[in-house]
């Protein structure tokens, strides 16, 4: 990926999350994608982190988005590789994030993930389980 489509597509998705508006995130993501954070372990711990396919990808985000009515990211920079993107951002809380996001041959993201600095990353999220 190109980097000026690749700060376009960070640009969509950081639109699309201050929104709160989740179709608009998850249309990059390929149906059968998978996601896995260290959030998503600690708010859902069945899922040990990894979410199989868009709609529990959907669930875990609609839960993260109703815990933090004011979530809110700020992208501080773009990285691109052979078919992988990283998103570095500022979240509400002022902590630095990464999605890393791998994509297929069609553009949308296969796989990816989300990575911290910080070993309680629900802690720097600013959401906790319920």
């Amino acid at each position: 990926m190109e980097i000026t489509e690749a700060r376009r597509f960070a640009q969509q998705w950081v639109d699309a999350w201050n929104a709160h508006d989740l179709d608009g995130v998850l249309a990059h993501f390929a149906d059968d994608a998978e996601f896995s954070s260290p959030v998503a372990a600690q708010l859902l711990p069945e899922s040990e982190g990894v979410l199989r396919g868009k709609a529990a990808i959907r669930a875990y985000w609609a839960v993260g988005i109703e815990r933090i009515p004011d979530l809110r990211f700020e992208v501080v920079d773009v990285y691109t590789g052979v078919d992988l993107i990283v998103i570095n951002y500022r979240n509400h809380t002022g902590g630095l994030v990464n999605e890393v996001l791998r994509l297929g041959a069609d553009g949308l993201v296969v796989s990816g993930g989300g990575t911290y600095l910080v070993a309680d990353a629900g802690a720097v999220s600013g959401v906790q389980p319920g």
